[in-house]
């Protein structure tokens, strides 16, 4: 991670902070919808997800209830699990907010991922820092 102190002159000092460049500016699956509402509709059934830090989930039906869970991504599957039963769903490329996609699951159902609100991830944060 790099600091910028800009002073009265204008002179901007960057400090690098050892071994935290990795960890804050590399992307991983699921961070942009970490915290953020995704709707996912089903078979015409809309349950809004959302995904918590350390793998924690939670599903709100359209009746109000609320399920725990558990998420996990790695080599290109975003999986869910409600305690009983796991479905995965192909997972290539971060979501975008607003944009809608259609993904078929492990269990053959096919499914409307839509997030609201995305995360920023680091490298575009990055970027429009250092006016790129």
């Amino acid at each position: 991670m790099r600091i910028r102190f800009v002073g009265s002159l204008g002179i901007a000092l960057t400090i690098a902070v050892p071994g935290m460049a990795d960890a804050q500016e590399a992307w991983s699956p699921g961070s942009e919808i970490v915290g953020q509402p995704v709707q996912v509709t089903t078979n015409g059934v809309t349950n809004t997800i959302y995904l918590g830090q350390g793998g924690a989930a939670r599903f709100l039906t359209p009746g109000g209830s609320a399920v725990s869970g558990s998420w996990t991504a790695a080599n290109g599957q975003l999986c869910l699990s409600n305690g009983t039963a796991q479905e995965c769903w192909p997972y290539r490329s971060p979501f975008q907010a607003g944009q809608a996609v259609t993904l078929t699951s492990s269990c053959n159902a096919t499914s409307t991922w839509l997030p609201t609100s995305t995360n920023a991830s680091p490298a575009a944060v990055n970027r429009s820092e250092r006016g790129r």
